[in-house]
């Protein structure tokens, strides 16, 4: 079942964010009107994104659960996991091709080659996001696996009693409810963190300018720039870290174990959806700009014809500079925090409160939520 799930999730995040598909050439045709119906479409394109790879996952854990309990969860996690060799491999694929197109276009190459870097940097995208929905996946199946075993922690810890997490608890559902908030605090921590960084660093490309332009000595100075993004991605993610791993012990140690458990489910709950979306939208919005940017998207036919496909899209070809291209890009500039940041860094929130809640399992179960006894 893991197997079978991780292969159908990477079949249609690949569907979803290939400009080779309608969900992006769509996508690319929005921005006839415009950057906001791009943003709207392309968040729709996301969320919608999230059904097939949900369903795959409810199945997997009731067949597995059926036959094997938790066990048997275990296992289907393990199967998706063991694609994780390719799964990495893919996933690297983008940024190395990504890197080449930047390398040709600073060394001042033909254009060609940059045409071809940038197709390249267009599998790269979608095979970076088949990567991560295996990540997200299998973190949903190791997350519950973990959320299993810390619920047998309890139970071995107070003995005699018979642990049953009921969702009508009020402690139970205040932890679910404040778990599925969490996934959203995080990102908005860790998109906050690339907006910021991105305000500085567009401050010191100001500044610097006009001294680029006077070819002073000692400019551009690239080491302003790096330390910009250096401190920041330290810095920023402090907060991020705290919020993993305060919340289940506080939680834990002030409402109990039913409050932990409720926090474990909500997370997982609301963590995977924000995850699948926001990598698939990044990816297609990043597609969108290269399917414009290699001269696939043309304007309307003037008579309204449609061409073989059924489309009326196949009069002038859309090139770099226009309003159109202007549009993608906008996309791409808000759709990177969500695909290279939040939408990644998910998975960690996921599986490292659960570890955490289990490591600290048996403290919980013992000391949490005295004061409400």
């Amino acid at each position: 079942m893991g197997l079978w799930s991780g292969c159908i999730i990477g079949g249609f995040t690949e569907y979803y964010t290939s400009n080779s598909y309608r969900p992006t050439q769509e996508l690319a045709e929005s921005c006839f009107f415009g950057p906001a119906p791009n943003i709207i479409k392309g968040l729709a394109l996301g969320y919608m994104s999230n059904i097939v790879p949900i369903f795959c996952l409810s199945a997997t854990i009731l067949v597995a659960f059926s036959f094997a309990a938790m066990y048997g969860v275990a296992l289907a996690a393990i199967g998706m996991l063991g694609c994780l060799p390719i799964a990495l491999t893919i996933d690297g694929y983008g940024p190395i091709s990504d890197n080449a197109g930047g390398i040709a276009e600073m060394s001042n190459l033909h254009k060609e080659v940059r045409k071809r870097t940038d197709e390249l940097d267009a599998a790269g995208n979608t095979t970076a996001a088949i990567g991560k929905g295996f990540a997200i996946g299998s973190a949903c199946l190791v997350a519950l696996a973990l959320f299993g075993a810390f619920i047998t922690r309890v139970a071995e810890t107070r003995k005699g009693e018979v642990i049953t997490i009921d969702i009508l608890d009020p402690f139970c559902f205040a932890g679910l409810l404040f778990g599925a908030m969490l996934p959203y605090w995080f990102s908005a921590l860790t998109m906050g963190a690339v907006g910021d960084a991105a305000q500085d660093m567009i401050n010191e490309i100001k500044d610097q300018f006009p001294h680029i332009m006077n070819n002073e000595e000692g400019y551009p100075d690239h080491e302003k720039c790096i330390r910009i993004s250096t401190e920041a991605s330290l810095t920023k993610m402090i907060a991020p870290g705290c919020i993993v791993i305060i919340s289940p012990l506080a939680v834990g140690l002030i409402f109990g174990y039913m409050s932990c458990a409720g926090l474990l489910a909500g997370i997982i709950v609301s963590g995977i959806q924000i995850a699948f979306s926001a990598s698939n939208t990044g990816g297609a919005w990043d597609n969108c700009k290269k399917y414009v940017e290699g001269g696939k998207l043309h304007r309307p036919d003037p008579d309204g014809k449609l061409n073989a496909a059924g489309s009326v899209y196949h009069g002038e070809i859309v090139k770099k500079g226009s309003i159109e291209h202007a549009a993608a890009v906008v996309g791409d500039t808000v759709g990177d925090p969500l695909k290279d940041t939040s939408g990644p860094s998910i998975n960690i929130l996921i599986k490292l409160s659960a570890i955490t809640s289990l490591v600290f399992g048996t403290f919980i179960a013992q000391y949490g939520g005295k004061m409400f006894e």
